[in-house]
């Protein structure tokens, strides 16, 4: 077959002709030029026939292998790379590494590569590590090898999770971001929880710290329903903290004095980190003085020096002491002090007993709250004092071997009862207040310590009480005469009805036996009846005496005659009857009873006077009326 010429070629053959053709021929004219030019351009004057070129091949990009050739030789290559398929996984080796791309080699004809994304997990890696990736596809648009070792983590991730967990293996993850209680990690591409209780032996206050970090993790949990995976970087060093914690605490020594860091605080003590070991210091322990919140003493991270009170070797608890390290303050206090001298102090404590008065650091006194007030009246502290009062007392007792201290702030006050008898002589009349009531009496206050009791029978001369709610009321002020002083016992016995003369006086010259008086029926029940005589007074009558003359009883609310037939001025009790009035209309007249200074028989129209008649009785009623008044 003839080959193919080029253009090229042509200039090729064109320029070494010319430099062989006979200079005269350009010299030739146009008309018999033009042939003799065809002529001596014709190739038949070179030397071509030796040329052996395969002007198809050319043209079929260099290609000097015929078919079967290049099957031979493609069989021959193909021996010496790897067989890959896509979608299946595999192991490479990292050949090169830059800030986008991870070059990886798994022995095909083309390396492939890898986001350097997905090996953020593991920021160590580094030139001639194995890794696994899997084959998405052998050859993209650009001829590239396409891996992906994310997608190779996936498939493999729940058996690698389950293999650490089984095998107690330390993985690596990479902490994703924050979420409540704990972290997100990435492990093996499943994200894992890590509590904020795992991230380290001590407590994390700020968990954002460690977001974006590679941190070192072991498998504690795995819920294999939900797929749930709970990583721990705690238990990584715990195993290391343990034995440390043995070897110090076989070095620990009762009143050993360490130094230590404030590890956490809470509202019963302080944990003092040891190095690798926790003590805690328990709030009573922090100061010799009252501490209301451990924060008034000690921060967060503060070095600070703590004295070893005690150890367990079984449950590894440290006992630590930080007030110890300094003297107590009962050791430093005032030789002169005694009893009965002042001093002022800030109320720490209050309870319904007493008040807790902080009189130095660490030297409290009790003030009770029988010593705040000279009243005897059952009160609260909280009524006197409370925390924070800047006070000044007495002390009571100093007892520095029990180091105990009782306080007093009434002796800072005369007491009332050292000058009673001049103060409230009996039968001096005062104001009182009515502070309780009990069935048989009043107790009231003349002032602050000086107590009195009016019995109930010194209440009125005239009103039957049955209890002394019916005469006045708690927090009510009350006119009294003071009637005997109990210095001992600090108790006045007082009455309010002796501000008044005794009617009973009166009473007895003219309710006296077989007098006759109209009176009203007021209550009536099966023993008897209750009768209003005038001025106030009242009769009992018993049943046979209510019977009328026509033989029917008397009723409530019946005005009738009624006659003396008993008196008693001691026990304030007229005895009456009815039927006594009618009886007596048929005997004749008896002596009357009545006292008086001469033996003169009483008339019977002296025997029926009233007491609207006679004038000493009339100032009586004025009187009696007037105390109603005031009494209501």
């Amino acid at each position: 077959m003839t080959p193919k010429k080029s253009q090229g070629f042509n200039e090729e053959i064109e320029n070494d002709e010319i430099e062989k053709v006979n200079p005269q021929a350009e010299a030739q004219t146009a008309d018999e030029g033009v042939e003799e030019e065809i002529e001596l351009r014709k190739p038949t004057k070179l030397n071509v026939s030796t040329l052996d070129f395969d002007w198809d091949n050319v043209s079929n990009k260099g290609e000097n292998y015929s078919a079967e050739k290049r099957k031979e030789l493609e069989a021959e290559y193909g021996k010496t790379v790897l067989q890959v398929t896509e979608n299946q996984m595999t192991e490479g080796t990292v050949i090169a590494i830059n800030p986008r791309e991870v070059i990886i080699n798994i022995g095909y004809k083309s390396e492939g590569v890898v986001s350097q994304n997905e090996f953020r997990y593991n920021p160590d890696l580094k030139v001639g590590d194995k890794v696994e990736v899997y084959i998405e596809n052998q050859e993209d648009k650009n001829g590239q090898l396409v891996l992906s070792h994310k997608k190779a983590r996936a498939m493999r991730s729940w058996d690698r999770v389950n293999e650490a967990l089984n095998n107690d293996e330390i993985i690596k993850g990479y902490i994703k971001c924050r979420t409540k209680g704990g972290m997100i990690v990435d492990v093996f591409g499943i994200e894992a929880f890590l509590p904020g209780s795992q991230i380290d032996v001590k407590p994390i206050r700020d968990y954002d710290v460690f977001v974006g970090k590679t941190m070192e993790f072991k498998v504690v949990k795995i819920n294999p329903e939900y797929r749930n995976v709970v990583v721990s970087h705690k238990a990584l060093i715990e195993a290391e903290l343990e034995q440390q914690k043995k070897e110090i605490i076989s070095k620990l020594e009762k009143g050993q004095v360490l130094e230590g860091t404030v590890k956490n605080i809470t509202s019963y003590g302080v944990f003092i980190d040891l190095g690798g070991v926790d003590g805690l210091i328990h709030i009573t322990d922090l100061s010799w003085g009252r501490v209301s919140h451990p924060e008034e003493i000690v921060k967060l991270d503060q070095k600070l020096n703590v004295v070893i009170l005690d150890f367990d070797d079984d449950k590894k608890r440290i006992a630590l002491g930080l007030k110890q390290l300094t003297p107590h303050p009962w050791d430093s206090l005032d030789q002169e002090l005694k009893v009965g001298d002042k001093v002022k102090g800030k109320v720490v404590v209050m309870a319904d007993y007493g008040a807790f008065v902080e009189i130095a650091p660490g030297v409290e006194g009790l003030i009770h709250v029988s010593e705040m007030s000279w009243s005897q009246h059952l009160r609260s502290a909280q009524e006197f004092l409370k925390v924070g009062d800047e006070v000044e007392a007495v002390i009571l007792t100093l007892d520095r071997e029990e180091r105990k201290m009782s306080l007093g702030i009434k002796q800072l006050r005369p007491d009332p009862w050292d000058n009673i008898e001049e103060k409230y002589k009996v039968g001096s009349k005062h104001t009182a207040k009515v502070r309780n009531f009990t069935s048989f009496g009043v107790f009231v206050e003349i002032e602050e310590g000086v107590d009195g009791l009016i019995h109930i029978s010194d209440l009125s001369w005239t009103k039957k009480i049955k209890h002394p709610n019916e005469f006045t009321n708690v927090g009510d002020s009350i006119e009294v005469v003071v009637l005997e002083i109990d210095k001992e016992n600090r108790r006045l016995s007082l009455g309010h009805k002796q501000l008044e003369e005794n009617p009973w006086d009166t009473f007895e010259t003219v309710f006296y036996v077989d007098s006759v008086h109209e009176g009203t029926i007021i209550n009536l029940f099966d023993k008897g009846a209750i009768v209003a005589l005038p001025y106030g007074v009242e009769g009992f009558v018993n049943p046979r005496n209510l019977v009328k003359e026509d033989g029917s009883q008397c009723q409530v609310d019946e005005k009738l005659q009624f006659k003396v037939i008993e008196f008693s001025k001691a026990a304030k009790r007229i005895i009456l009857s009815h039927t006594a009035v009618w009886n007596e209309k048929a005997k004749p007249a008896a002596k009357s009873t009545k006292p008086n200074k001469t033996d003169k028989a009483v008339t019977p129209k002296q025997e029926t006077t009233t007491l609207g008649d006679l004038g000493v009785l009339a100032d009586l009623k004025a009187k009696m009326e007037n105390g109603d008044n005031k009494a209501e």
